[in-house]
């Protein structure tokens, strides 16, 4: 089972954080802080798996993460979890994100938080795996977009009614009306 998801920059700032398990939020800090020291010592070319740290459960729970640019993506899994399913799965995770915001990068995590949490509750939910096909997600994802351009648009109605109506200048139109000279209408009722 995933205990919890955690994205931090080089300098480990959190960027993400997803916790499966209650911890108090002093102790999300903590963990987010010895995961960061753990991972950040680590070669480039050392295999992506070490035991969890103290915090976070010693050596029943592992951490699984793979560094891509500025980002570290780090699972933190119990024993049955498959190390290579959850480096498979990290990959997903980071391809969906780059198809959806185009070259992902650290301030599309930080700005799109939102998203980025729907993309990963797609992924997984309360520690499980939900769904691995990226095609999946992204069809979610576009569903989801579509939503919430018609949530948009209908919401945004009366505002567009408004505006239309102060656009027609009535004040103007008003003004612009042709009445007949009332005298001369008079002389051409009488036969």
């Amino acid at each position: 089972m995933i205990k919890a998801i955690l994205v931090f920059n080089n300098h480990g700032k959190p960027r993400l954080s997803k916790f499966y398990q209650y911890f108090p939020e002093d102790m999300q800090q903590q963990i987010i802080k010895e995961t960061f020291q753990l991972v950040s010592k680590r070669d480039d070319n050392v295999c992506n798996f070490l035991e969890g740290g103290s915090l976070i459960g010693g050596s029943d729970y592992k951490l699984i993460y793979r560094h891509y640019a500025t980002l570290y993506f780090v699972f933190c899994v119990d024993s049955s979890e498959s190390e290579l399913g959850i480096l498979d799965l990290i990959q997903v995770f980071v391809e969906t994100l780059d198809k959806c915001f185009e070259n992902v990068c650290e301030l599309d995590l930080i700005f799109h938080v939102d998203k980025v949490h729907y993309i990963l509750n797609e992924l997984v939910m309360g520690g499980m795996v939900l769904e691995t096909n990226m095609t999946e997600i992204l069809t979610r994802i576009e569903d989801q977009n579509k939503l919430e351009k018609q949530e948009a648009g209908i919401i945004a109605a009366p505002a567009r009614a408004v505006s239309a109506v102060k656009n027609m200048n009535i004040p103007q139109q008003i003004k612009d009306i042709k009445l007949p000279d009332l005298p001369q209408a008079i002389k051409d009722l009488k036969f």
